[in-house]
């Protein structure tokens, strides 16, 4: 399955463009395809609220990160800010995929 960005009313992927995606190419009726990728947001979400990290194949690896608490600035008033411990969400691609970027890169260029 083949899309470009020109082919999207807007220019980012959404999750309706990826059930409109699963409509056309793969006949789901439409609150199937919505359920569907719901259910891979969702069970996505589940492992990376529980500490768990994803990995997608030729894609790439969602990652839990914790932080410190850390002093902080705001850059308006300069004044100190703390910033509290947290967890965070992070996203590295796959080799496979710098691989694709990179080589769409060099078609345009």
């Amino acid at each position: 399955m083949e899309f470009t960005l020109e082919s999207l009313e807007t220019p980012a992927l959404t999750k309706a463009a990826l059930a409109d995606m699963l409509y056309d190419n793969i006949g789901l009726n439409k609150r199937e395809a919505k359920d569907m990728v719901d259910a891979l947001f969702d069970l996505i979400t589940e492992q990376l609220v529980s500490g768990e990290d994803v990995k997608i194949t030729g894609f790439g690896n969602f990652q839990i990160r914790s932080k410190s608490p850390r002093p902080g600035r705001n850059p308006r008033t300069g004044e100190e800010v703390p910033i509290a411990a947290r967890r965070v969400v992070t996203f590295h691609a796959s080799p496979k995929l710098k691989d694709q970027v990179q080589a769409r890169v060099a078609r345009l260029v």
